[in-house]
């Protein structure tokens, strides 16, 4: 996997999630198939197979670019400006 140039910009260290899941689902009751984390801010949300594609809506609205997946065991990363997966990255749990 390789890396991109909004990884770097990314704050040091890691922030810590935000919630234990999906921030909107829990909120309103809904559910997720896999969560990711936003690496700009700590936010958690669903990823695009899940129904509120949150994680998604995330970036669209703030334009944070790199997540990691929240998943146990999982270690790669996405960049939503280059369309690239990144990593290996530290567990996020």
């Amino acid at each position: 996997m390789q890396t991109c140039s909004h990884l770097a910009t990314q704050p040091k260290p890691r922030l810590a999630p935000r919630t234990p899941g999906c921030e909107e689902c829990l909120k309103t009751g809904g559910r997720w198939v896999h969560l990711r984390l936003c690496l700009a801010c700590g936010h958690v949300g669903c990823c695009d197979s899940s129904p509120g594609k949150h994680a998604t809506k995330h970036f669209r609205t703030t334009q944070h670019p790199v997540i990691q997946s929240f998943e146990p065991g999982e270690d790669w990363g996405w960049c939503y400006v280059d369309d690239q997966e990144l990593g290996p990255f530290p567990p996020a749990r």
